[in-house]
């Protein structure tokens, strides 16, 4: 059985995980591990044109770098794999080269996480902070649970979808006692040690009422840490913060209580969030007090404005369907997707990359067929106890379902779900 690296990491340690994710938590990081990503020297550009498949780096025509937060949030992580796991050294870098590239007018996170790890998530949302000097817009499309809402909180906004989620700001972690379990089948396991304290909360002994208080010392502190940052970024009293208890919330829930701003679709919030750069009221650093100097615009004006702008998003949508369209053929055709058709589909359904951006990260998959994972799969709950989990195929039922698919899957048919025009 093969160990998988990036779930060991888990091991034992705090995480800011939403617990209800535990499935695809542990696909994401089956489908990242099997991914060999190549290890990089220190010494080497970060933004090299080789390694663009892994650091996307995408600026829309009005000026917006997008940022990718999806999967899995990882410590030492510098890459953005697909919809897997994300790096929080990526997200930094990626958002300190936006504040400091001239073409970039604002900074737009776009989320689907259930969360990561405590170590480097503060850090990174500190330096993010501190570098912000444009407009930061999260959209939580659709989950920004836990490590990824501390991601949402450098946001001057956060938009979520209707149907999203956003919240559990806590902290977990556990411990299993085996010690029955190993007493049944006559195994005793004795640890030798030097230091009272070496093997506290060791798996194979029930967990004593002194070593769990202090876990728990550690879980209050970085929960401490966490409130103090969601309530910084979203402007909420730290008491506000706590009263959540970690809860989860919908689109609705969300605006209600201060966690979100705005609910819409991806499309209409990322194009209201370009029409508002041309408002300078909301660009940081303006005097809010100046709005209010303004004259309020007619509702004849208004109506104008708004018919112009749906007309602009209209033939906006027909060019943007035609150029979608056109990048699906190409990666679909593309000699990498001769061998691994199901990845190909996937990647066209999400988009966001370049044919090239594609077909890089295509090659860099083991051809389908021949799967890097092993049977014996581990949960997340063990997972987090055992400091070498084994990870495989068995019971990855969302990783691997788009590879059960039937590779005969038409064109026209994964246009048609996407929504695509012109292949009604």
């Amino acid at each position: 059985m093969k160990p998988n690296y990036l779930i060991s990491r888990f091991a034992g340690e705090p995480a800011l995980i939403e617990p209800g994710c535990e499935v695809r938590f542990k696909a994401c990081l089956e489908q990242a591990e099997a991914a060999e990503l190549p290890a990089l020297a220190s010494t080497e550009d970060f933004w090299s044109e080789d390694y663009a498949w892994v650091r996307p780096y995408e600026v829309s025509a009005d000026g917006i770098l997008s940022i990718p937060v999806r999967g899995v949030l990882l410590h030492d992580f510098p890459y953005q794999l697909f919809s897997w796991a994300t790096g929080y050294t990526y997200l930094q870098k990626a958002f300190e080269r936006g504040m400091a590239d001239a073409n970039v007018r604002a900074v737009a996170f776009v989320i689907d996480s259930p969360g990561g790890m405590v170590a480097g998530c503060f850090d990174a949302v500190d330096k993010m902070v501190a570098a912000k000097t444009k407009p930061v817009r999260a959209f939580a499309h659709e989950a920004a649970y836990s490590a990824a809402y501390a991601i949402a909180s450098v946001a001057d906004h956060i938009a979520i979808s209707r149907t999203g989620g956003v919240g559990s700001v806590g902290v977990v972690t556990m411990h299993v006692d085996l010690s029955r379990a190993m007493e049944e089948r006559g195994i005793t396991i004795t640890y030798v040690h030097a230091g009272k304290h070496k093997v506290d909360g060791n798996p194979h002994e029930p967990l004593a009422d002194d070593v769990k208080a202090r876990i728990q010392t550690r879980i209050d502190e970085l929960y401490e840490v966490f409130v103090a940052c969601v309530s910084r970024g979203r402007g909420l009293d730290v008491q506000v913060v706590r009263d959540t208890e970690a809860l989860t919330f919908t689109a609705t829930q969300a605006v209600a209580n201060g966690f979100a701003d705005s609910i819409g679709s991806l499309d209409d919030t990322f194009a209201a969030f370009a029409a508002s750069l041309d408002d300078p009221s909301d660009n940081p650093g303006e005097d809010p007090m100046a709005e209010k100097t303004q004259p309020i615009e007619s509702a004849v004006d208004q109506a104008a404005h708004e018919q112009a702008v749906g007309a602009a998003r209209a033939e906006g949508y027909t060019e943007g369907a035609a150029a979608e369209r056109e990048l699906i053929f190409a990666i679909l055709d593309s000699d990498e997707a001769a061998t691994r058709p199901a990845a190909a589909r996937a990647l066209a359904a999400e988009g966001g990359r370049t044919l090239e951006a594609a077909t890089a990260f295509l090659s860099k998959l083991p051809a389908e067929g021949k799967s890097n994972t092993h049977s014996g799969g581990q949960t997340f709950a063990e997972a987090m106890e055992h400091g070498n989990p084994e990870l495989g195929a068995e019971g990855s039922e969302d990783a691997s379902a788009q590879d059960d698919e039937d590779d005969s899957t038409s064109v026209r048919d994964l246009a048609k779900q996407m929504g695509l025009k012109g292949f009604a």
